[in-house]
């Protein structure tokens, strides 16, 4: 099969397209799901791998890639998946190949009528924030929510989800094109990175927002927690700016809001955690959303696989707007 593979930790430039062994070469059909892959998303950890520097730290050569969308080829006996079923899944690495097997806990069904780039826009973005605003944030309807980065693919999403269960939402963009990407995912209001602070402050009537999403980080934290209504949440969420912030803490203090983590993937995968099965949960409560159309993940960009390293490069230097995806 081809697919995609990192060979050296050289960044994206380095990832190459080679022939492979078939993904169902050396999987146990007595416990994985092979899915023929149509498409798989990108995400930021993917540009992270390629240079060694997300938490996950794989050895070469890998392909890497967590979510994608395809039809079930084969599945263990007993599972509740056939082959010929449509499904998403998250994959963890892989996913950027024509084929993947996957852990059947992390495959989950896919409407009939969502398209394949939305299928693999999902697992990560949508349930990364899914458990961003639910669990972490305890969003409750009437809230007024600020998203950083709100026209990327976590962004977006971010944006959705918190329209859906019933708030109100200020994006944060850094040019006039990603406020009408934001806009068009959802957003009430949009202001500009530059000054934001005082944008919401004007909107809020100088009350600030209950909750703030920031997959962004760098220099926005400050102004962020400058922005928080008494009571609220900053959640983090990751650092595409590059730098990691340093927090203040006499400025939780004294407004009484809250720095939160957010680290999806440590929440269900620690030993202490939910397990794989919180996954299926999630995506059970998404669907009606997405059903319903209050989930439409907004695609940037489609690719083909060999085109790869733009499509990774694209989604290093920020230029990517909603979900990007390769179609292998």
């Amino acid at each position: 099969m081809r697919a995609a593979q990192v060979t050296r930790l050289d960044g994206p430039e380095a990832v190459e397209v080679v022939d492979l062994p078939d993904a169902a070469e050396g999987a146990d059909p007595a416990t994985t799901v092979v899915v023929d892959v149509a498409a798989a998303g990108i995400c930021f950890p993917d540009v992270l791998l390629t240079r060694g520097q997300y938490q996950m730290k794989p050895d070469p050569p890998f392909v890497p890639g967590s979510e994608v969308a395809g039809v079930v080829r084969s599945a263990p006996p007993g599972s509740e998946l056939s082959p010929g079923d449509r499904v998403a899944a998250f994959c963890v690495l892989g996913g950027f190949a024509e084929a993947v097997a996957v852990d059947p806990a992390m495959v989950f069904p896919l409407p009939q009528d969502t398209p394949w780039a939305a299928g693999a826009a999902l697992p990560m973005n949508y349930l990364t924030c899914h458990f961003a605003l639910r669990e972490r944030g305890r969003l409750q309807p009437g809230e007024t929510v600020l998203v950083h980065g709100a026209a990327g693919g976590v962004g977006t999403a971010a944006v959705q989800l918190a329209k859906a269960w019933g708030a109100r939402v200020v994006a944060v963009v850094s040019t006039d094109a990603k406020g009408a990407v934001a806009r068009a995912a959802g957003a009430d209001e949009v202001v500009p990175a530059d000054g934001f602070k005082d944008a919401v402050a004007d909107l809020t009537s100088g009350r600030g927002v209950d909750l703030v999403v920031d997959p962004v980080g760098g220099d926005r934290l400050t102004d962020s927690l400058r922005s928080l209504a008494p009571g609220g949440r900053h959640l983090v969420i990751g650092f595409t700016a590059g730098s990691i912030p340093e927090v203040r803490v006499n400025r939780l203090l004294l407004n009484n809001v809250s720095v939160v983590g957010v680290g999806w993937g440590a929440w269900w995968t620690h030993r202490q955690g939910p397990g794989p099965g919180y996954l299926r949960t999630q995506w059970d409560e998404l669907v009606p959303l997405l059903e319903s159309g209050a989930v439409d993940p907004v695609i940037g960009e489609v690719r083909d696989l060999d085109e790869v390293v733009a499509a990774l490069v694209a989604v290093d230097e920020r230029r990517a707007t909603g979900k990007v995806l390769l179609t292998p």
